[in-house]
């Protein structure tokens, strides 16, 4: 424990696979990190876990599915028991052993990966995704919540408060796949089956994971600056970056910055 530090609560817990654990709550404040220059944009997804602004890729773990046909024997072996029976008791304890071995996995690697990103990036923006929503599609439910994407972002975001680290949700509707993250032209359409792509305006190749991180990681600073989220009304190739950056020129123009009129299509 920290030199000082008295425990004002104390909760030991018994876990349905046997195992004992204590924690210990104190009051302690905790030194921030030092200033990094670094900032990062992350886009969650099933295959590679995150995509990185930088253009790093983080496979996903999946440690439901690497633990999937042994819970499944397990599961079945308890099914055969009698009810009330001690071998009954043995294979539940089996089951819960499984579980506990996935859900010490899955936090395992989320807290490596999570301290790492906070560690070494000062801004850290991700989407706000509708977990809840997304898990009613049966073909990717099961991926989607081996994923625990809602976990991740819990992590990035008490971490970020504690360590001094700033953390941004941008609008779940914010078109981030199918924006250029050089021109800003937005494709009509991109299907999910589509993984690589070209813009038609300016030509540049586009990793779609990837594109989607720096759109998120603009889109992020430009609610850090703006103080509000971005609306999707707002995402136009309508020339608006432009407009901005001239007004700002101009002291003369009357659409010249002020703190409470900056549009947020102009921070991007």
């Amino acid at each position: 424990m920290p030199d000082g530090a008295e425990p004002t609560t104390v909760t030991v817990k018994l876990s349905p696979a046997g195992r004992w654990s204590v924690s210990l709550l104190v009051d302690i404040e905790i030194e921030p990190l030092p200033k990094s220059p670094n900032e990062i944009g992350i886009d969650l997804g099933v295959t590679s876990l995150v995509a990185l602004s930088t253009g790093e890729k983080v496979a996903n773990p999946k440690g439901f599915s690497a633990k999937r046909r042994k819970l499944k024997r397990a599961q079945k072996a308890l099914s055969r028991k009698q009810k009330g029976s001690n071998n009954r008791y043995k294979a539940r304890l089996k089951v819960a052993k499984v579980h506990q071995e996935i859900s010490d996995a899955r936090q395992d690697f989320l807290h490596k990966l999570t301290t790492r990103l906070v560690r070494e990036n000062q801004t850290i923006a991700v989407e706000d995704l509708a977990v809840k929503n997304m898990m009613k599609n049966r073909k990717l439910a099961l991926s989607i919540s081996d994923a625990i994407w809602g976990e991740l972002v819990r992590q990035l975001e008490y971490k970020c408060a504690w360590y001094g680290r700033t953390f941004v949700k941008i609008d779940r509707w914010f078109p981030s796949s199918k924006r250029c993250a050089e021109c800003g032209h937005i494709a009509s359409k991109l299907p999910l089956d589509i993984r690589e792509w070209d813009c038609p305006k300016c030509g540049t190749h586009h990793d779609r994971d990837v594109n989607a991180a720096k759109n998120i990681l603009a889109a992020g600073l430009a609610v850090t600056v703006c103080g509000a989220n971005v609306r999707p009304e707002r995402h136009k190739s309508d020339g608006s970056c432009y407009e901005a950056e001239r007004s700002r020129s101009d002291p003369g123009n009357p659409r010249a910055f002020t703190p409470g009129r900056m549009s947020t299509e102009s921070a991007l």
